[in-house]
């Protein structure tokens, strides 16, 4: 038997779309658009302030650029070698690092149990919050002026207690260690109280239910702040380490009001990176090799901000609450089933199998009679 298909008949083509009018036409472009107009003011102003300065700094680092004379003969990175080859270079590099830990470490210590204690509750608790941000307030000058008078060698007030208990005088202002731990004590007087708020600010959105449970469950304070607070506030604790990283690396204002006289002490035992750029760009009046201390600058906080963010991604995965991998011993180890549980019967129960071998195979052992049942 022979059976033809019919051909579906031929699809008649799709009617044409009207043709969008200007007012159409102007809607869709709005929808597009619009979301890339309203962010577009950050990234003009970014690029303004940010990109063009650092493109323009490196521009000017490839030449032999002088401070009233201007644009000098291109020298290409003649003046990278020649500053990895100061030693002066090198020893702002360790001023500034040594700087930085001294007043980086105690200040986040500090500010971290600042913040734990104000996240209690105590009596007159906004007063407290807003004393510890009154040395952030404070102008770098007048901190510069409090803390040289503490730090003075001949009439300073430490220097003076410690005459009177028999002690020798600290040069402050002449001696490397004494003047990084004057600096980083300014340093930490002004920026560990704004830390703290940040910190606080973190740990208030904790939720208390947390806390009541470890309580109840007879965690004390310490147990509770090093279990549950820390945790908590890890992605504040990264930003707040990055922020003191960036803003430790670029110290200026301190080592500058410290000894006004000198560009970073006598003999530039507290000078730092950016000080020693301040002084070859208007001191030394080369701004070719300013330019290029500013890059290398740049180049080194870049490295500390990967650094950072590869360590806060390491903690962010080892505490993301994953199980611990259980050893082989332990998996060995199982655990015996749970005993049944054994309910009483109800009603007559049948007598138990005999053990007679003599009852066959197929024989119902034990079976209860019809007829007594019947009968009860």
């Amino acid at each position: 038997m022979t059976t033809t298909l019919n051909r579906p008949a031929a699809s008649s083509p799709a009617p044409a779309k009207p043709a969008l009018t200007f007012r159409q036409r102007l809607n869709v472009f709005d929808m597009k658009a619009s979301p890339y107009l309203y962010i577009s003011p950050f990234f003009i102003l970014f690029a303004l302030v940010g990109l063009f300065p650092l493109g323009y700094t490196f521009f000017v680092s490839l030449f032999d650029w002088h401070l009233l004379k201007g644009q000098g003969e291109f020298v290409g990175l003649r003046n990278f070698q020649e500053v990895l080859q100061d030693r002066f270079f090198w020893n702002s590099l360790f001023n500034t690092m040594s700087i930085f830990l001294l007043s980086t470490i105690p200040q986040l210590i500090v500010a971290t149990a600042i913040a734990a204690v104000l996240d209690q509750n105590l009596r007159a608790r906004t007063f407290w919050r807003m004393s510890i941000l009154l040395p952030y307030i404070v102008t770098p000058v007048a901190v510069a002026l409090i803390f040289s008078n503490l730090f003075g060698e001949q009439y300073g007030l430490i220097n003076n207690i410690l005459e009177s208990f028999g002690m020798d005088r600290i040069l402050w202002t002449n001696e490397t260690l004494p003047s990084h731990i004057a600096i980083a004590t300014m340093v930490n007087w002004r920026w560990t109280g704004y830390n703290a708020l940040i910190l606080l600010a973190a740990m208030q959105s904790v939720p208390r239910d947390i806390y009541e449970s470890a309580s109840i469950d007879g965690a004390g304070t310490f147990r509770r702040f090093f279990s549950i607070t820390l945790p908590s506030i890890r992605p504040t604790m990264i930003f707040v380490v990055i922020t003191a990283t960036i803003g430790g690396l670029q110290i200026f204002t301190e080592p500058r009001l410290f000894d006004p006289r000198t560009y970073g002490g006598t003999a530039a035992q507290f000078q730092t990176t950016v000080l020693y750029l301040y002084e070859m760009a208007f001191q030394r009046s080369n701004f070719g090799k300013a330019s290029t201390i500013a890059w290398l600058l740049f180049l080194i906080i870049v490295l500390f901000g990967l650094m950072n963010y590869l360590i806060s991604q390491r903690i962010a995965t080892t505490g993301d609450g994953r199980r611990p991998r259980r050893s082989a011993g332990s998996r060995r180890r199982k655990r015996s089933p749970a005993p049944a549980v054994v309910l009483p019967a109800v009603g007559p129960q049948p007598p138990a199998p005999s053990a007679d071998p003599d009852h066959g195979a197929g024989e119902q052992v034990g079976a209860p009679d019809t007829n007594e049942r019947n009968v009860r």
